[in-house]
């Protein structure tokens, strides 16, 4: 949710032009550096789902997590800026 309102927010008209990019590159290394060690991470939900398919058993038990999750969580971020709940003007 957190990579996607980032996407957002850095690309609206709005946004300072010239620093998406950076904005998004520090976010996604932000998230691997902390989630590494939780979860593996895995932000791209196809990056989950070909290792899943190939090893199977246990991370093919648990793939449907590492689809739904980011799925919800890009859903949830879509909503709030939609809302214009995460608006500062």
């Amino acid at each position: 949710m957190i990579f996607v309102i980032v996407i957002l927010g850095s690309t609206k008209k709005s946004a300072p032009a010239g620093f998406a990019g950076l904005a998004i590159g520090i976010t996604l290394v932000a998230i691997h550096v902390f989630g590494i060690h939780i979860t593996g991470v895995s932000v791209n939900p196809a990056r989950s789902l070909g290792p899943a398919l190939m090893v199977g058993g246990q991370a093919l038990q648990q793939v449907w997590l590492f689809l739904l999750v980011p799925s919800l969580g890009g859903l949830v971020a879509g909503l709030l800026f939609r809302s214009k709940a995460l608006a500062t003007e």
